[in-house]
């Protein structure tokens, strides 16, 4: 089996046990900063509404995410939203409220039993406007220029191969389509011990690019306007055990990047 494949059986047999309940992702903290909090004090600091919260299935929030992509994505009435890397289905469900009944959110992810929960979590809110596809976000199970907004939390650090992400994000797009991503990514390199961590890479920083490295894989998969709309240190809090005892977590930083399809 090569490196890519072992990584992705890594990533979803931690993530499989994680929608089973058995288990806990990206160090298991319940500060306001860590993509492991799921009470209203930690998302909120992370961009989302109380009124957001209170309106998504009992089980949709993991806490796996490291920032809100909807507030900055615009989504209109009637548009298609694409969610990478959907989880337990909290982001897919807040962009069923936006586009409304003639819009459609499709949720994609590799975790078999993460989808399973997620279809659950729909039945559960009475979501006709959602689906969830199992599939990799390396390989989209969407056709061509299908997709208004693509959305996407705290995931494509765990892919292994992250130029191919942004290319399949942009053959799905409209032309016009947006990007908007919220993920970590690296202001430095980091200690060869961390690097090398399997912990540290299901959470969510050894897989991670440098910053300038991140936005030039977007770039190259043809995207215009590639910004950078909010940015902020990570913080001790939320980190695998080996990034803290390597003092490393100075090197991580929780970063909302928007991008644009051409039209032409």
């Amino acid at each position: 089996m090569s490196a890519t494949n072992d990584i992705r059986e890594t990533v979803r047999e931690k993530y499989g046990a994680l929608a089973e309940g058995q288990d806990c992702g990206c160090g298991c903290s319940t500060s306001a900063v860590s993509c492991c909090g799921t009470d209203d004090v930690a998302m909120t600091s992370l961009g989302y509404t109380k009124d957001e919260l209170a309106t998504i299935p009992e089980g949709a929030n993991l806490g796996l995410g490291c920032g809100n992509p909807l507030a900055h994505a615009g989504v209109k009435p009637g548009e298609t939203v694409l969610d990478l890397g959907s989880g337990a289905g909290i982001d897919a469900f807040l962009a069923a409220r936006e586009v409304g009944p003639q819009g459609r959110v499709i949720g994609v992810d590799m975790t078999a039993s993460m989808i399973a929960r997620a279809r659950e979590n729909a039945a559960k809110g009475g979501y006709a406007n959602v689906e969830f596809r199992l599939g990799e976000i390396e390989n989209l199970p969407v056709a061509d220029s299908s997709v208004d907004v693509i959305i996407s939390n705290c995931v494509i650090n765990l892919s292994p191969d992250k130029p191919r992400v942004f290319a399949e994000a942009r053959r799905a797009l409209k032309p016009g389509g947006r990007l908007v991503i919220s993920d970590l990514v690296l202001t430095k390199a980091l200690p060869d011990k961390v690097r090398q961590s399997i912990e540290a890479y299901v959470g969510c920083v050894a897989g991670a690019s440098l910053k300038d490295d991140y936005l030039k894989f977007v770039r190259d998969a043809g995207f215009h306007d590639v910004t950078i709309v909010e940015e902020r240190g990570y913080g001790q809090s939320g980190l695998p055990a080996v990034v803290v005892e390597e003092k490393a977590w100075d090197a991580v930083a929780s970063v909302k990047v928007r991008a644009v399809k051409p039209v032409a």
